[in-house]
């Protein structure tokens, strides 16, 4: 889900995708390649991304990613599932009797 949003916005390198979430996270979210290429490959492999080659900002070879409307679609399905599971959290969290010890 954190893939394809970051995806979401515009074409990005493996590298850019974990640089955004680590930013937009203020470094909350520590992205690491060994599980962030496996899940680009996957999401591809589903038909939720697409990929290019291309050449960075710095002038290297990289696969850039870009959601499909398939990815868009499971995105707006993952996202409505995420926020009805967060506020059930939420509210069960709401009633933790916190004591002192």
């Amino acid at each position: 889900m954190l893939v394809l949003t970051a995806v979401s916005h515009h074409r990005q390198h493996g590298f850019g995708v974990a640089r955004w979430l680590e930013s937009f996270t203020n470094e909350e979210l520590q992205i690491q390649e060994g599980s962030l290429y496996p899940a680009l490959h996957r999401l591809k492999q589903r038909g939720l991304l697409e990929a290019e080659w291309g050449v960075s900002d710095n002038n290297r070879r990289v696969k850039f990613y870009r959601i499909t409307a398939t990815g868009r679609a499971r995105l707006a399905a993952e996202v409505e599932g995420w926020q009805a599971f967060s506020a059930a959290v939420t509210k069960v969290l709401g009633t933790a009797a916190v004591s002192e010890a």
